[in-house]
């Protein structure tokens, strides 16, 4: 069997998504579960591009053991020197430096030649190379480079001391037989490709993300560049299960990864909760109803043989089919047991508290689903933010003005207070700028059911523009005032009001 090596920058390129940034603690967190589910290379940022960025790469370094840490530069000598302070405690290092080759970069982001570009592509790989020993050089919009010139540069890079060569459809630009026809041109047109390996970075802008990437690896590609869930800018990148799952399922192709498929799903559902994202229900492999059958003849197959309707076992990616239905009359040990599964580890303290809005809102709901239970555990985590929502009282309805009241706790001091408006939302957030007198704009509002029904946990995204930043804020609750409320909060606490 080949190796295929799995890079994943859901940190890096996944983290680039608006709204979904992430503190050092929680990055660690998401790369820790990265090591357990076995990635060979962890993209841990842009050091250069802020100071939070470089503080975790140099705090994911010393928290992650086996795989390699990877740093982003631009092919500049400064970049590099960043990164390179940066990954001063990573115990294997990588420095992905590189440069736009297609004509569209060249000469409208450059303003550049070709032959310049490759001069540049060369001096920046010698340069990373003096520093560490594992150089990888991304040629941007690969996608869209001539197949001659892009060989010529991966030529170049490779004997200038570069160990790994990103071929990147930049732009999610490329069908997969042509992009696979292009890793194809490279394997049999660079002399000594095989000094090094071509790893494939795919955008998913129309929808063959994945498709792309598993053609550049049939084709020789031995390296995916991947994230969880599928995260990124745009329309996301290739989805880390979707590759290494489509490679065990069709095994007859000899590649193998080092990924602990039953880690998949607790792994998703984290990455989905620290950057509110969720996963849509009929996403590959982890989507809610990946593995639900609702058709009278898909149940009448799956249930007389499952491969019938299922080409992957669920318990293979860490899917309990023999899920423990919660109800209110569920115990801790079984809410315990599925926060487990789901990838949340609580401590009793923790899970007592849990357990109480569980139980609340088990009274409240029908059914109580995995996204419900890392809502749950998310509020927990909330809870120690410096202003928090003591209650909420809202009264409204036809030919009645919205009033609504309520009370803040500010680090530790209680305030009240009370406004009308154009809904009981509005009212709300009226009633809460008069105690946190700030200029703040909402800028973007949306709300999205976890599941379906009139008792349904509702989700709450905002976007809030505060002293010429964007701020954004995540609430849930069966009571979309309250989780309205409890996003617009969320956002403040970001922005930290004295």
């Amino acid at each position: 069997m080949d190796k295929l090596y799995i890079f994943d920058t859901t940190l890096r390129d996944g983290e680039q998504v608006p709204g979904c940034q992430l503190n050092t603690i929680e990055k660690i967190q998401v790369a820790k579960a990265l090591e357990t589910l076995g990635v060979d290379v962890i993209e841990a940022g842009f050091p250069i591009s802020s100071p939070g960025d470089f503080n975790s790469v140099v705090e994911i370094s010393k928290a992650v053991t086996w795989p390699a840490i990877c740093a982003l530069t631009r092919g500049i000598q400064k970049d590099i020197d960043v990164a390179v302070e940066a990954l001063q405690h990573a115990k294997r290092k990588r420095i992905h430096t590189g440069l736009g080759t297609s004509d569209y970069h060249i000469k409208y982001k450059f303003n550049s030649t070709r032959e310049e570009i490759l001069e540049r592509a060369v001096a920046a790989t010698k340069y990373a190379k003096k520093h560490v020993e594992d150089v990888e050089f991304y040629c941007e919009d690969a996608g869209r480079t001539d197949n001659e010139y892009l060989a010529r540069v991966v030529e170049a890079v490779i004997k200038a001391g570069a160990t790994v060569v990103n071929i990147p459809d930049t732009t999610g630009y490329c069908l997969p037989d042509e992009f696979g026809a292009k890793i194809r041109y490279l394997m049999e047109h660079v002399d000594g490709i095989h000094n090094a390996i071509i790893s494939v970075h795919c955008h998913n802008d129309l929808g063959m993300a994945t498709a792309n990437a598993i053609a550049g690896i049939i084709n020789g590609a031995r390296q995916a560049e991947v994230t969880v869930n599928g995260i990124g800018e745009r329309a996301g990148n290739t989805a880390l299960e979707e590759v290494v799952m489509a490679l065990n399922c069709h095994k007859h192709l000899g590649i193998e990864t080092n990924i602990n498929t039953s880690k998949i799903y607790s792994t998703s559902r984290m990455v989905s909760g620290l950057m509110n994202m969720p996963v849509q229900p009929n996403k590959a492999i982890v989507g809610r109803n990946a593995f639900a059958h609702s058709s009278g003849i898909h149940q009448d197959g799956v249930l007389k043989n499952i491969q019938t309707y299922e080409i992957m076992d669920p318990k293979a990616v860490g899917i309990d089919e023999n899920s423990i239905l919660l109800t209110a009359r569920s115990g801790r040990a079984a809410l315990k047991h599925r926060l487990s599964i789901l990838g949340v580890e609580l401590d009793n303290g923790k899970l007592d508290a849990v357990y109480a809005k569980f139980l609340d809102l088990a009274d409240r709901k029908k059914e109580i689903h995995d996204d419900d239970l890392l809502m749950l555990a998310g509020v927990e985590h909330r809870e120690n933010r410096h202003i928090k929502l003591e209650y909420l009282q809202v009264t409204s309805g036809k030919g009645v003005r919205a009033v609504a009241s309520i009370g803040l706790n500010i680090a530790g001091e209680r305030f009240e207070a009370a406004a009308s408006g154009n809904g009981p939302v509005d009212a709300a957030i009226k009633a809460m700028k008069q105690i946190i007198k700030r200029q703040m704009t909402l800028q973007e509002f949306t709300i999205q059911a976890i599941n379906r029904g009139s008792d349904d946990v509702g989700k709450v995204h905002m976007q809030i523009l505060y002293d010429h930043k964007l701020y954004y804020g995540f609430g849930a609750n069966t009571d979309i005032v309250v989780a309205s409320l409890e996003a617009y909060i969320d956002a403040i606490n970001k922005f930290k009001i004295d």
